[in-house]
C-alpha cells in the first residue's frame, strides 16, 4: 500500500511497552514512506552502556548524568541498518545483551539524562522531514506535533513470547522481566511510559508485522489526506 500523499514533511511517533512491535514495526514503516528510523531506547542503552563502563554506581544519579553528557553518540537512522556507536565504538550487540537491559530503566529515569537525549531526539527529528520515531514518551514529550501518534500495545503473554523468541530466553523470564521494566518506566517521576491522549492505540496481539503496519499505514493516509 501506498500513502496516497506524500508530505513534504511527516513525523510519526510509535509508543508502547516492550515486545509489542514498535521496533519493527517502525523500521517497516519507515521504508513504506521513504523515511527515516529513529530508535530513541537504544539512546538510553547506548547511554547506559557507556555509564557501565565507566563502572558508575547506578543509585548514583549526578554520576550517571555526568557520563551521560560526556558521552559521544553516534545515531544511525537508516531503517534497513539502523546502528548506534558511543564514544566511537560500535555498540549494536551490546546494547540489546542483559546487563544494558537490566539497567537501563535505571539509567534512563534520571531527569538530566531525560533532557539530554530528548534534546538530541528533537534536533534529529528537526533535521529529517520524514521520520518515524519510537519510544515510550515520544507522543508525549518529544514529538507532541507528530502528524500520527501510535500506542502499540499487546497481551503480556505475546510480548514475552516475542521478545523470547528475539533473544532465545525462558518466556516466563522474560515476561517477568518486561513487567519489571514497564513497571519502572511507568512509575518514574520524568517522562513516564503512558498513552498520549491523542494517540491511537493498536493492540497487535494476534497481528502479523506486516498487518500491522498496513493498519499505520492507512491510519497515517487518513490523516495527511484531511
Amino acid at each position: 500500500m501506498a500513502l496516497k500523499i506524500r508530505p513534504e514533511r511527516c513525523v510519526v511517533a510509535v509508543d508502547g511497552p516492550s515486545g509489542s512491535g514498535k521496533s519493527t514495526v517502525s523500521r517497516r514503516l519507515a521504508t513504506a514512506v521513504d523515511g527515516v528510523y529513529l530508535d530513541t531506547g537504544a539512546m538510553y542503552r547506548a547511554v547506559t552502556w557507556a555509564v557501565l563502563q565507566a563502572g558508575a554506581d547506578l543509585a548514583d544519579p549526578d554520576a550517571i548524568a555526568k557520563i551521560a553528557l560526556e558521552t559521544e553518540l553516534s545515531i544511525g537512522t537508516d531503517p534497513t541498518s539502523p546502528h548506534f556507536a558511543a564514544n566511537g565504538t560500535n555498540v549494536d550487540a551490546q546494547i540489546r545483551g542483559s546487563e544494558v537491559t537490566g539497567a537501563v530503566s535505571a539509567v534512563a529515569a534520571v531527569p538530566p539524562v531525560r533532557k539530554h537525549l530528548v534534546a538530541l531526539q528533537q534536533a534529529i527529528i528537526a533535521a529529517h522531514p520524514r521520520i518515524i520515531v519510537e519510544g515510550r514518551d515520544i507522543a508525549s514529550v518529544v514529538a507532541p506535533d507528530a502528524d500520527l501518534k501510535v500506542y502499540l500495545t499487546a497481551s503480556a503473554a505475546a510480548r514475552a513470547s516475542r521478545r523470547s523468541a528475539e533473544n532465545a530466553t525462558d518466556v516466563a523470564a522474560t515476561e517477568a522481566d518486561l513487567a519489571r521494566r514497564d513497571r519502572l518506566d511507568s512509575s518514574r517521576a520524568t517522562d513516564p511510559l503512558r498513552q498520549a491522549s491523542d494517540a491511537i492505540e493498536v493492540d497487535t496481539t494476534g497481528m502479523g508485522i506486516d498487518e500491522v503496519v498496513q493498519q499505520l499505514l492507512s491510519l497515517l493516509d487518513s490523516k495527511v489526506s484531511k
